[in-house]
């Protein structure tokens, strides 16, 4: 399996247990750093510590959404209990005020009894298990979220490693024109020279060849050229979050690419740089994915 992680992948896990359903949806995105948002019930918020912990435990770069849905059992979700004392009180005040209606007031229903505030007590539940099987299945979710971000990856070093392999005969193909680009560049020099009429002075000549020559030569540009795929493949092989160092090494790329098109003298080196950076922007949008 390929280093290479993407940022980009979707997870999903559910389980039901005796106090409900519980669903955990992951989802994650390109992002210069590790941003996590977790959007949690009310009656589980207490985990959001806990969820960006285990997050941030897995998971190096991206912007990750977690939500958690929780549908509790009737049973679970119904642990109420009747507060006698004051349903006795609000009862007593009831005939009180009854009484001062001189008996008029028909007697409260139940119902009426039950809606009083204080009257029905909420007992709260046990959330414990829930709690625990709340952050079991996020483990769950966040293997699956790796193994898709792995073969999302494994997808991206293909095609860089692709990209790459056609690129360097582009490379060396410009490497070979160099000799003869440079001396046709110059003999026509030469020529407008000649056309001015004239005898130059040699040392003056030969000083002037020099300069147009070394303006002409991409040696260096085709060098790091070179150096920075060799880099860039080094990098896929690393265990560690590369995405930031590939994109850098891809700035790099296109700067070379830009020179050798600028001081280019021939048409197939024009087309060569071009062809370059082509490549390299194919590279560049997939590595913005790479965590």
């Amino acid at each position: 399996m390929s280093a290479i992680r993407s940022m980009t992948a979707f997870a999903r896990r559910e389980a039901r247990g005796p106090e409900g359903a519980l669903v955990w949806e992951l989802r994650s995105v390109n992002h210069r750093y590790l941003d996590i948002s977790a959007r949690l019930p009310e009656e589980l918020r207490v985990l959001e510590p806990a969820v960006r912990e285990r997050v941030a435990a897995r998971l190096r770069r991206g912007k990750v959404d977690c939500a958690l849905r929780f549908q509790p059992e009737a049973a679970v979700a119904a642990a109420v209990s009747l507060d006698r004392g004051q349903a006795e009180r609000v009862a007593a005040l009831a005939r009180q005020a009854a009484a001062l209606l001189g008996g008029a007031a028909a007697p409260a229903s139940p119902f009426e009894l039950l809606r009083w505030p204080g009257v029905v007590r909420e007992e709260p539940a046990d959330l414990g298990p829930v709690r625990s099987r709340a952050l079991a299945l996020l483990e769950e979710a966040l293997d699956e979220l790796e193994a898709t971000r792995a073969r999302e990856g494994a997808r991206i070093e293909a095609l860089l490693r692709e990209r790459i392999a056609a690129m360097r005969p582009l490379v060396a193909r410009a490497r070979a024109l160099r000799p003869q680009v440079i001396e046709a560049a110059l003999a026509r020099w030469r020529e407008r020279l000649a056309e001015l009429g004239g005898e130059p002075d040699p040392g003056r000549l030969e000083q002037e060849l020099a300069i147009q020559a070394q303006r002409l030569d991409v040696a260096e540009e085709l060098d790091r050229l070179e150096a920075h795929l060799a880099e860039v493949e080094a990098a896929l092989g690393r265990e560690e979050p590369v995405g930031r160092r590939l994109d850098f090494l891809m700035q790099e790329l296109n700067r070379e690419a830009n020179t050798l098109a600028a001081k280019s003298a021939d048409a197939e080196t024009t087309r060569i740089a071009v062809e370059l950076k082509v490549l390299i922007e194919q590279m560049r949008e997939q590595v913005q994915n790479v965590e």
